[in-house]
């Protein structure tokens, strides 16, 4: 997505009511892997809106466009996920926009099963190293945050190996589902607002009482 090599001038640019950012890491041989949920659903964002792809800035791929009538930039960090505060405290700055209310990030969650989704609008990074490095760049927590479940790492596995390597079978079925649901609460957010988000779309695919937990049913 967005291999355009056109870039922003400075001027011409008109301030996003939105930042949403996906990360993930920059390359082919990432394609698809578990630590790229958050490129996947701006990848998805970018489709269901034509998003017109922009070129790069904030070292980063970037698209600005329209989501429910607000003016938005996606963003995919090209500077690796351990480096993603980066790119977002950047193009946070460049705007001066207000991280609690304009920022919104999409990212892996190992704590949470395949096709588990969390929205949430504050909270540590919980080992994730992405989000981490935008706490610690933007120097708060309180941001958005929608985080897909990829399952933890099995006993044996070496975690980098493990959140580098590719869903097979139910287990990706089911974060391919979480995915368009992700797309979906982001749209929300933007449109409604993370409240309400949170209320229809945080699922979990844990049994309770023999019922898996969906959207609008949240314990």
């Amino acid at each position: 997505m967005f291999q355009s090599l056109t870039f922003f001038r400075k001027k011409e640019e008109e301030k996003p009511m939105y930042l949403i950012v996906g990360l993930g890491n920059p390359g082919s041989k990432y394609d698809k892997t578990r630590h790229n949920m958050g490129y996947e659903v701006i990848d998805r964002l970018v489709d269901a809106h034509r998003i017109p792809r922009s070129g790069t800035k904030f070292h980063s791929l970037v698209g600005s466009g329209v989501i429910g009538g607000e003016k938005v930039l996606l963003m995919k960090p090209l500077t690796y996920m351990n480096l993603s505060g980066t790119a977002v405290s950047e193009a946070v700055r460049f705007y001066k926009l207000d991280p609690e209310t304009q920022l919104i990030v999409i990212s892996d969650d190992i704590d949470l099963p395949p096709g588990d989704l969390r929205i949430r609008k504050q909270g540590s990074a919980g080992g994730q190293k992405g989000l981490k490095h935008i706490i610690q760049c933007l120097g708060t927590d309180r941001f958005v945050r929608v985080r897909v479940g990829t399952g933890a790492k099995p006993e044996g596995w070496e975690l980098a190996d493990w959140v580098l390597s590719r869903m097979e079978g139910e287990d990706a079925h089911l974060a391919g589902s979480a995915l368009d649901q992700a797309a979906k609460a982001v749209e929300c957010i933007v449109t409604e607002g993370a409240d309400k988000a949170m209320n229809l779309y945080n699922i979990s695919t844990r049994k309770k009482s023999g019922k898996a937990v969906e959207p609008g049913q949240n314990s």
